[in-house]
């Protein structure tokens, strides 16, 4: 009979291929500390956020609000970038193959019923309460200019004009942009007579005066936001009194009826918070926020408005002699 040999053999050759391979060193406490040391190196510093000078005003939407007392801005507010014509439109420029996908896909399909969830659910009278708080006053007039240099943008917008031989929407930007500016913006004709009450005749000579006598560096802007299609219909019926109002024919371009394009991004970055009342602005040259007024306007208010209109003519001449 054959003998079979009782000497076992191993079926797999990795044990000797691991037996010479040389011993993984383990890293020191001090290898361990250069490399957390590097990763901290590496990672950016936190950025700290200040909070908002407008969190406890009230709105439209949100927790309601039981009680409120509006307070002087303590910091610029507007975009972080500077506005260009063609944004904010409100106009849909996709192709009818980026709707298609647009309406296939499920992500973008649960950010349109978040968007239209809040929208329904905002309470329709919740503006008209607010109002009892100071007229719907948001916030106060900062007591003096924001800096240049930490100031924030107003939005470009876009809406029809005055003109009676242009019918198409306009951008804001190209009349804003390269003059200082007094910015009425209004959603009612309560808001259109808070706006009055700081750059009316009757209420603050000061600024119509400063307007005329700048030779054209300075200039009256009015926005009028109508989202509501039969309430813009009503303000397209009564162009010619509103022709009437702003003055002559230069400044029927000065005129803005805008329907669409005002997020709420928007409206949260530039204190937009109640759409019955009016806010007032002042920009420089480079659509920056300088100042901003909301609601009815105070003694102090109106005094500080001339004041800075006559502080960034003094700015923008100085600009032009550098250059």
């Amino acid at each position: 009979m054959p003998r079979y040999s009782t000497e076992r053999t191993p079926s797999h050759t990795s044990y000797g291929r691991l037996a010479g391979q040389p011993a993984k060193s383990t890293p020191t406490p001090k290898s361990a500390a250069n490399a957390a040391t590097s990763k901290s190196a590496a990672a950016p510093a936190p950025r700290f956020v200040a909070p908002s000078p407008l969190a406890d005003a009230p709105r439209s939407y949100g927790k309601r609000v039981e009680e409120f007392t509006p307070t002087p801005l303590s910091r610029p507010i507007g975009l972080s970038y500077p506005p260009e014509p063609g944004q904010n439109t409100g106009i849909d420029s996709r192709t009818w193959k980026q709707r298609r996908d647009d309406f296939v896909n499920y992500d973008k399909h649960l950010e349109r019923r978040e968007y239209l969830k809040n929208k329904i659910s905002r309470p329709y009278f919740r503006d008209w309460g607010n109002l009892q708080f100071h007229k719907g006053k948001s916030f106060i007039a900062p007591p003096r200019l924001f800096k240049g240099d930490l100031s924030l943008f107003f939005p470009n917008l876009y809406g029809r004009t005055l003109v009676k031989t242009d019918k198409e929407p306009r951008d804001t930007t190209p009349v804003l942009r390269g003059r200082v500016s007094v910015v009425s913006v209004f959603s009612s004709m309560w808001g259109d007579n808070q706006c009055k009450t700081f750059v009316s005749q009757a209420s603050n000579p000061g600024v119509e005066q400063l307007i005329a006598e700048s030779g054209g560096r300075a200039q009256h802007v009015r926005i009028n936001i109508e989202e509501d299609p039969l309430k813009a219909f009503l303000v397209k019926l009564w162009m010619g009194r509103l022709r009437r109002e702003v003055g002559g024919e230069e400044n029927y371009h000065r005129y803005f009826l805008v329907r669409k394009g005002i997020s709420d991004e928007i409206r949260e970055s530039v204190g937009l918070l109640n759409s019955k009342v009016g806010y007032t602005y002042l920009l420089d040259a480079r659509c920056r926020i300088r100042w901003a007024g909301s609601g009815d306007s105070e003694d102090h208010e109106r005094d500080g408005l001339v004041k800075g209109i006559q502080r960034l003519l003094l700015e923008d001449e100085a600009n032009a002699k550098k250059q």
